[in-house]
């Protein structure tokens, strides 16, 4: 879960939104009337395609704004489920309406922060400290050992 939001992580969001279109996608395949449901199915998982998340392939949209066009592919969701005007299956009718409320229930359970990366720090070697005394008489006695080796290399072949 997102840290202290009690939401869900957006790669979780990006996921099901990939997994509820793909639904969509097959539905039509297997419905007489296939093109309202795959073009549904595709919109959705383009769209979680072209968000910046740790699932998407493009990056072009931020979060913010994936939270914003969700509500328009959810609306889409719906009225393509309830018009009039293309024949589609009964069935694929109630499974698009399931996938615009699973979807809804996704949405609202999903944050839509970013992790801030934590700047690296350089370790400091402090005087004294064992462990670092420890690692740096080991690497000169390495680079010391690898010298010896270079200069009898070029002493056999002057």
């Amino acid at each position: 879960m997102a840290e202290g939001t009690g939401k869900r992580p957006f790669w979780m969001h990006q996921a099901v939104e990939y997994l509820l279109g793909g639904a969509l996608v097959a539905t039509g395949l297997q419905s007489p009337t296939p093109i309202v449901p795959a073009a549904v199915g595709g919109l959705i998982m383009l769209h979680a395609a072209i968000t910046r998340g740790p699932l998407s392939a493009f990056r072009w949209v931020g979060r913010r704004t994936h939270r914003v066009i969700d509500i328009g592919i959810i609306a889409i969701e719906v009225l393509a489920a309830l018009q009039v005007w293309i024949s589609i299956e009964a069935g694929a009718r109630i499974i698009m309406v399931g996938v615009a409320v699973v979807h809804t229930f996704v949405w609202w359970q999903s944050s839509y922060t970013t992790k801030v990366k934590s700047p690296k720090v350089a370790p400091t070697l402090v005087e004294g400290d064992r462990s670092a005394d420890m690692g740096r008489t080991a690497g000169r006695a390495v680079g010391n050992g690898v010298n010896a080796v270079k200069r009898a290399a070029e002493k056999r072949r002057s």
